[in-house]
């Protein structure tokens, strides 16, 4: 009689889901690798330099945007915050087109005693 297989003998059947399994994993890995990168090289980069309120109607915000494409220009809203973190004053810097790093100092007015300042987002805008 011949011996038959561990497998045979409980009919066990090997599994199938290894190739839908690797597949899942290439993929994934693919499009994750594809995201990091992706995502670690943004078009736009803030730096927040210094903040000094000015008086009790404005402030002063200095910050810096590093760009990849130095021909497009970016607008920035800039806000400025009381204590109680409420937004009292906000306004739109714009940088024209030119060099792939700026740094700028912007005064914000206010309708209430400053405390702190901040840059809410960046855009490139079409002029």
């Amino acid at each position: 009689m011949p011996e038959l297989s561990m497998d045979d003998r409980y009919g066990r059947r090997p599994p199938r889901y290894k190739g839908l399994a690797i597949t899942l994993l290439i993929i994934g890995g693919s499009w994750l690798a594809w995201a990091g990168l992706h995502h670690s090289n943004p078009e736009i980069r803030t730096n927040l330099i210094s903040f000094s309120v000015v008086s009790d109607r404005s402030i002063s915000l200095r910050y810096s945007i590093d760009r990849r494409t130095s021909s497009d220009p970016i607008t920035c809203t800039l806000v400025a915050h009381d204590f109680d973190k409420n937004v009292i004053g906000e306004i739109n810097d714009v940088f024209t087109p030119g060099a792939t790093h700026a740094e700028k100092t912007t005064l914000i007015a206010t309708r209430n005693t400053p405390v702190n300042a901040a840059i809410s987002r960046c855009w490139v805008s079409t002029q």
